[in-house]
């Protein structure tokens, strides 16, 4: 009988390998488990630094160690090996004359270039006078045939009713007794040298550049350390540990460790209304409350990484939530709503993931020619982007509030033609990026901008923002000052502040039932006008507003996570001003301004940033607040012209880095 491997994934930077000799049937108590030998060939090409912060890197080695306890109580093991995926597989694939080679199928840019170079690697093996195959699977979570069944639209998703799968329970797995190298759990210290010497190469001093938080940063430069602000420095009192906590990283804010433990703290987390003398239970407990931020928000921010890693899967989450709630009302389930807010937020939030993957897993199948849409995990949750051009400098497009990475349709490669290499990302909570429940704020889709620059695009860009996007890369070029060339400022949210002493700034967001309320009655209006919305916004060319546009926001909006999303409106803090956030780089800021912009005073913000923003240049086009996307060709040759006058004017050593 021919051996077979199985290859259990998730982590782009971890590929491990467990070993299951004779069997067809590849499946252990944990699947989608995390990976643990390093990432595959990009590391060559890409500049960025290793994308897995250390306590991620934690929750790697607990989730293997408790994988590898449960296989051998099966009379089975999981083998463990560091080295490229592809030169560890090839090894092992001769070894034991494998034929096929099973990996779970992943959406994330970085995974799938690891896929195609294991795959092209095994055609130059051959076992049995044929080659080994790449045998990609799936653990279904709706019963979908294929991706053809999917609609564009959430609604129409739902109309369709689905049936959701149960998860299987653990197989009766032959025991085989072979004579093979199985390799010993490293420790902490032994994973964290091996990723430093082999991860990516990271530009300089950006190793610490993501410990501090932009609220930190930004406290500190707004208020002097006196002991009045010194509460909101501090990080919230962390729980007390227990010595089998499932907390098992050094912060201890998430949950961890092998499947049994991770499932006992969703049993916690389920039972929260009831109380508990547990103590296990009571951790969970006390953790809920610190991380519930809004109503339902602590779901995904305790286990969020568990189902990130595969420790336990979408499907065995909405399970157990089911099972409880049938429990709790006599075996009925509600047409009305779930009993608890645990409940629905679990279940909600794993149906969400899993709609959101459905829809990277069909952009990817879908090519149109247009984009190639490319898939990167911020914080465990999915990120769409898009790349043109090969050589120049580097550009990252920043779309505005309710838009996408699209609305620089007719950019891309007008600017990427210029000689430029241009990324446009959706950014967390639009377009057909995931839209979590969570508190979204300015402060917060900065960071993801930070992060995507140090893990994607690997070196210093040139930022362009427009409306609340602009807003946002200002924040992203105040901060971190080492990321950023220059920055463009598209009809930009924000305002100029002249003389200011005091800038009121928040760290905690605060819902409220009169936000929950507004962002239900502002997504009903924007959907019966949107249309006639987007007219207005594109006063000299209105035929613009496409078809296509319209429906695309239109299909957006039916989303899970769209009304939390708007719910962040009512709580934006766009107190800091322009001036502020500009100061020590107006020489690096463009100002391009459509004049007709219907939500601005345009005039009166462009001499207000002449007056205290000495030194920016401006542009004026006869167009309204998207000038980007109404006259595309006039903002790309102002795009290009700008970048190359900035590169003209960098330091040789700076350019050599790139």
């Amino acid at each position: 009988m021919p051996t077979l491997l199985s290859l259990t994934s998730t982590l782009p930077h971890f590929p491990s390998l467990s070993f299951l000799p004779n069997t067809r049937l590849i499946s252990s108590p944990a699947p989608r488990l995390a990976r643990l030998s390093l990432r595959a060939k990009i590391a060559e090409s890409d500049k960025g630094e290793p994308s897995f912060s250390d306590e991620m890197q934690e929750m790697v080695l607990f989730a293997v160690e408790g994988l590898r306890k449960s296989l051998k109580e099966l009379g089975l093991d999981l083998m463990i090996r560091f080295g490229s995926a592809e030169n560890v597989i090839q090894e092992l694939v001769k070894e034991v004359k494998a034929t096929n080679v099973y990996a779970e199928e992943e959406v994330e840019y970085d995974v799938r270039v690891i896929m195609d170079v294991v795959r092209e690697t095994l055609e130059t093996v051959y076992s049995e006078e044929r080659s080994a195959r790449l045998v990609l699977w799936q653990t279904p979570f709706y019963d979908i045939k294929t991706l053809k069944d999917l609609p564009a639209s959430h609604d129409d998703f739902q109309k369709l009713q689905f049936s959701i799968t149960s998860p299987a329970p653990p197989p009766t797995l032959p025991s085989a007794k072979l004579e093979l190298d199985w390799g010993p759990l490293p420790t902490f210290d032994v994973l964290k040298e091996f990723m430093n010497q082999n991860g990516r190469n990271p530009q300089k001093g950006w190793n610490l550049i993501k410990e501090m938080s932009a609220e930190s940063i930004l406290q500190k430069k707004l208020r002097k350390p006196d002991k009045s602000n010194r509460n909101d420095l501090s990080v919230r009192r962390t729980p007390r540990k227990l010595d089998k906590s499932a907390f098992v990283t050094q912060k201890g804010n998430i949950v961890g460790g092998g499947t049994d433990t991770v499932l006992n703290a969703l049993a916690a987390y389920l039972r929260y209304l009831e109380g508990t003398a547990r103590d296990d239970w009571q951790e969970v407990h006390e953790q809920v409350r610190n991380a519930e931020t809004r109503d339902g928000a602590s779901f995904t921010a305790l286990f969020g990484p568990a189902l990130c890693l595969g420790i336990i899967s979408r499907r065995r989450v909405h399970y157990e939530a089911i099972m409880y709630e049938k429990d709790r009302n006599a075996g009925f389930l509600s047409p009305f709503g779930y009993s608890a807010v645990t409940i629905g937020a679990a279940a909600d939030a794993v149906c969400s993931m899993e709609w959101y993957w459905l829809m990277c897993l069909k952009s990817l199948a879908s090519y149109d020619g247009r984009y190639s849409i490319q898939i990167w995990r911020w914080k465990g949750h999915l990120i769409q982007y898009t790349v043109f051009g090969h050589e120049g400098p580097a550009i990252l497009l920043v779309h505005g509030f309710g838009a996408f990475l699209e609305h620089y349709r007719d950019n891309l490669y007008g600017i990427a033609e210029g000689g430029n290499r241009v990324w446009a990302l959706t950014i967390l909570g639009f377009g057909k990026s995931e839209k979590p429940n969570t508190v979204y704020t300015e402060v917060m889709w900065a960071e993801l901008l930070r992060d995507f620059i140090v893990e994607v695009v690997g070196e210093p860009v040139h930022l362009v923002g427009n409306s609340i996007g602009g807003y946002i890369v200002a924040i992203a070029a105040c901060l971190w000052h080492a990321l950023v060339k220059s920055i463009v400022l598209i009809n930009s949210a924000g305002n100029v502040i002249p003389g200011y002493t005091f800038v009121p700034f928040t760290k905690e967001r605060q819902t409220s039932g009169a936000s929950w309320l507004g962002a239900r009655l502002l997504l009903f209006f924007l959907r019966l006008r949107l249309k006639d919305i987007m007219k207005s916004y594109y006063p000299t060319k209105p035929e613009r507003v496409d078809d296509w546009l319209v429906n695309e926001m239109l299909r957006a909006s039916y989303d899970p996570g769209v009304p939390v999303v708007l719910e962040s409106i009512f709580s934006f803090n766009l107190s800091i001003p322009l001036n502020f956030l500009l100061e020590g780089i107006e020489e690096k800021v463009l100002i391009i301004q459509g004049m007709k912009d219907p939500i601005s005073d345009s005039k009166s913000k462009l001499a207000m940033l002449k007056e205290h923003c000495a030194g920016v240049a401006i542009k004026e086009l006869d167009a309204g607040h998207c000038p980007h996307d109404e006259l595309p060709d006039d903002v790309n040759s102002m795009i290009c012209e700008w970048v190359a006058s900035v590169q003209s004017k960098l330091p040789a050593e700076s350019l050599s880095q790139i």
